[in-house]
């Protein structure tokens, strides 16, 4: 069974950055959930889905699967191009747009 170490990233509903610090080791499903036909609950009888592993470094997390002979994805965090801008800009009499009201 395969497992994925990667970063977090975060969350799109909210600006914060929290549980985006650490690095994380997943085992990959290796069968696919099912339905139960009387209440509708989604299961599974794969155990190694409910481990999810936290580490402070990528490199503790790829020691870690390397000890243990656990084959494994390596995923690079890809970072947010983000533009930093004061609200304040949106008035400022240099604005390089049109007003558009």
């Amino acid at each position: 069974m395969v497992a994925r170490i990667y970063k977090p990233s975060r969350n799109a509903m909210q600006s914060g950055v929290a549980k985006t610090k650490h690095w994380v080791l997943e085992f990959e499903p290796e069968h696919a959930r099912m339905v139960e036909p009387l209440m509708g609950y989604t299961s599974s009888a794969d155990m190694r889905s409910q481990i999810r592993l936290t580490f402070d470094s990528k490199e503790e997390a790829v020691a870690y699967a390397q000890k243990r002979a656990i084959p494994f994805q390596l995923f690079e965090p890809h970072e947010a191009g983000r533009r930093k801008i004061a609200y304040s800009d949106n008035f400022s009499f240099n604005r390089a747009g049109q007003w558009t009201h």
